[in-house]
């Protein structure tokens, strides 16, 4: 059995997955974000990693995609389905080909549109990477509202999916409530789309048209931009931690509609010296700690993708002043709202986050 190295590097609900081989120099990167494409490069030369391919499971409309600009920059290929309209993708895949990843991991391409017309997913041997096919537990599928997308085509993949191997581990190209991986054995008993799916075709669309999906204009923008394979990563003005994509659409209420107030440095600074001081909670990775930007004396750190998991050590600060931290404040702003529909009363944002304290520009 081939060891497969799978890793998730980004730290808020867009997932991008590292894969590689025990052994092997070489790694794919499946669905990679513009914004985080500088720490993949760095990844890959702390690793001594070269990157052959990166791959895309659809055209995405709530990121601008890394896939161009990672191409440019490492001169590697770029893999997405034979109907996509980017025209930078030098590799296309066909549904029901067999790639070899390293000479030794069969991967099959399965066409799964529905929720765009050039969704794909990616079979392994032990998983599948479904895009936005298909999330995981009560999180559905992917939207089928925007161009390209069709409830009752998005049935027929559904379909497709029921017939594999129970034993899959489905990986998705989003997450925003924390769920972990499972086999799409459970995803049969808990995820709502395929649980409708075998309901008939006419029942599944109904259930997508009653959940009467939010509106969504600015992510029109952003397919606009991944079509024409902008390297620009602030080419449209994206939401922070919209569960946009999610089949629940850009709801009016939940997590998503939870005001949070921010805190300037100014004031952060004259807080610190009160009795007590606020709580400060600083919600990037590990590393990131240790970087140029450094981080506050006295901090509770618990990273963003980890914190619904870890409420449970906030709980003796919950009749504290709480300030969220992070590199530029959009994860400390979901932070923010998490803690918030948690119960936790006093809960701010420090406004630009580190690179603010530090005195400098966003970028």
């Amino acid at each position: 059995m081939v060891d497969v190295v799978c890793e998730q590097l980004n730290p808020h609900a867009c997932k991008t997955y590292l894969i590689g081989m025990k052994g092997s120099g070489e790694v794919v990167l499946i669905d990679p974000v513009i914004e985080h494409i500088n720490d993949y490069v760095r990844l890959l030369e702390e690793r001594k990693l070269t990157l052959p391919m990166v791959i895309d499971t659809h055209t995405h409309a709530d990121h601008i995609s890394g896939g161009a600009s990672l191409r440019d920059m490492v001169g590697c290929e770029y893999a997405m389905h034979d109907k996509a309209p980017a025209k930078c993708a030098t590799i296309r895949l066909a549904d029901g080909s067999v790639r070899q990843l390293f000479g030794k991991i069969p991967v099959r391409v399965l066409y799964s549109p529905g929720h765009t017309q050039d969704s794909l997913s990616l079979i392994f041997p032990d998983r599948i990477f479904t895009g936005d096919a298909l999330f995981l537990d009560d999180g559905g599928a992917g939207r089928d509202d925007l161009p390209g997308g069709d409830p009752g085509v998005h049935w027929e993949t559904l379909r497709k999916f029921q017939e594999l191997p129970e034993y899959l581990i489905v990986f998705p190209a989003h997450d925003y409530r924390y769920r972990e991986p499972s086999s799409l054995k459970q995803q049969k008993e808990t995820n709502p789309h395929l649980i409708k799916s075998r309901e008939g075709k006419d029942i599944f669309v109904q259930y997508l048209k009653d959940l009467k999906l939010g509106p969504a204009d600015w992510m029109k923008d952003v397919l606009r931009a991944n079509y024409a394979c902008t390297l620009n990563p602030k080419a449209v003005l994206i939401p922070a931690e919209a569960n946009a994509c999610e089949v629940k659409g850009t709801p009016t209420d939940g997590i998503n509609a939870v005001k949070v107030d921010s805190l300037s440095v100014l004031t952060l600074k004259q807080k610190i010296n009160a009795d007590p001081p606020p709580v400060l909670l600083d919600v990037r990775e590990k590393k990131e700690l240790r970087g140029p930007l450094g981080h506050l004396p006295g901090i509770v750190h618990i990273p963003i993708d980890k914190l619904g998991r870890r409420l449970a050590e906030l709980e003796q600060y919950k009749d504290r002043n709480i300030v969220t931290i992070c590199r530029s404040g959009r994860r400390a702003h979901t932070a923010a709202q998490i803690l918030k529909t948690s119960g936790f009363p006093k809960v701010a944002v420090l406004e630009g986050g580190m690179l603010t304290w530090k005195g400098l520009p966003y970028k």
